[in-house]
């Protein structure tokens, strides 16, 4: 008998990676998405897309350090590309910098998503977040001068 001893944070991630994969994933596969080619900037993780423009990954480190940390997850939508962007799309609510070790930055946008609420689940209203945030995001890049800038 083999006996495993998992610290919370451990145990978390664990749990957090299982939902992400055995709900998140194929339930945004079923919605259009479909998985990414291109691997995080910063990790070996996958991730998906709608179009090649914004990517989406999810974070399963982030939350540790809440007390119920097994009910968030963070999300990041990622243009996996060193272009400008205009003004108006770089901030908290659009797109801020994301550092990468070519000396380069790529733009991102994090979202912390909670997919548990006490007793009761609520991956669906967690699932349409992260759908409407992608969309709304993509929509952002479509009617700006960014698009053209990616290719």
């Amino acid at each position: 008998m083999v006996i495993l001893a998992l610290n919370i944070k451990e145990s978390n991630e664990i749990f957090r990676l299982a939902i992400i994969r055995n709900y998140f994933e194929p339930e945004l596969l079923k919605m259009d998405y479909r998985k990414s080619l291109i691997k995080h900037p910063l990790s070996k993780e996958s991730g998906l897309n709608i179009e090649d423009v914004l990517h989406l990954y999810f974070d399963i480190a982030t939350g540790n350090d809440y007390p119920d940390g097994d009910e968030w997850f963070t999300i990041e939508y990622i243009i996996p590309q060193s272009i400008k962007l205009p003004d108006n799309l770089k901030g908290p609510d659009y797109f801020t910098t994301l550092s990468i070790p070519e000396g380069q930055h790529l733009w991102r946008h994090r979202e912390l998503v909670r997919f548990k609420y006490g007793k009761s689940k609520k991956l669906a209203e967690s699932l349409y977040f992260i759908d409407r945030k992608y969309r709304d995001l993509l929509k952002s890049l479509h009617e700006s001068s960014v698009i053209g800038q990616i290719g």
